[in-house]
């Protein structure tokens, strides 16, 4: 947090020389503009406890999705294959209010935003992490396979020890990249009322009158979450590497 108001401050101070800019707003040196700030701030846990769930949820169900289209019968295939066709066709925004409003009156269950939320990305999202992972495990050699087979491993404990451990290095920056998306498309949830990083803006805008000054903070929270994740997994990249050569 303190991170991103040193990323601020800079901002601010270049645009007080307008008179139609009302940095005021979230200036930190004000006690308006620091309260202003710390709610906008606030934010930041409810976007990263939404995305982190949603992604770990998607990456699960993503895998349990590809599995069956790797077999070498058609009708897992092609049930693999429809999950991901439909999923992918429905747009997030579309598919967050049908969960929020929908899914309770078909099920009976009453939801609360943030898992109408989590249950609605993880879903969109886990088509993608299907066809990530399908991928990834087909560039592994057929060799892996015969050898792992050979000192009688059977299908599980092949791909729990020998294809996945592999596969996972090789699609690493492709998860980092959905988990960069799924930032992203957290700032959608807002609009069935989850307290995220958007929704404290729009909020803000409403009492404050401007929108200029608090959507720029937004953009930078943003952009600040999204470079420490993409530092994150560019590092773990490099452990995985090293770890490899070793």
């Amino acid at each position: 947090m303190m991170r991103a108001l040193l990323l601020l401050t800079p901002l601010l101070a270049l645009a007080g020389c307008s008179s139609n800019w009302g940095w005021y707003v979230v200036n930190p040196s004000t006690p308006k503009g620091w309260l202003n700030l710390k709610f906008l701030l606030s934010g930041i846990g409810y976007t990263v406890q939404l995305s982190a769930t949603a992604i770990c949820i998607s990456v699960v169900v993503g895998l349990l999705v590809a599995l069956p289209g790797l077999s070498a019968r058609k009708w897992p295939r092609r049930i693999s294959r429809t999950y991901v066709e439909l999923v992918r066709a429905v747009p997030i925004l579309v598919l967050i209010l049908w969960v929020y409003y929908g899914l309770p009156q078909i099920t009976g269950l009453s939801l609360s935003v943030f898992w109408a939320g989590v249950i609605a990305l993880a879903l969109s999202d886990s088509a993608f992490q299907a066809e990530i992972f399908r991928a990834g495990i087909q560039s592994i050699a057929r060799g892996q396979y015969e050898a792992a087979y050979s000192v009688s491993l059977n299908y599980r404990d092949t791909m729990r020890y020998v294809i996945l451990p592999q596969a996972i290095r090789r699609i690493l920056p492709a998860l980092g990249n959905q988990l960069v998306y799924m930032l992203k498309m957290s700032s959608l949830v807002s609009v069935i009322g989850m307290q995220e990083l958007t929704r404290k803006a729009n909020e803000l805008v409403v009492s404050e009158y401007r929108p200029l000054e608090i959507y720029t903070v937004l953009v930078l929270e943003y952009l600040v979450l999204i470079l420490i994740v993409s530092a994150g997994v560019r590092w773990l990249e490099r452990r995985l590497k090293t770890d490899e050569r070793a």
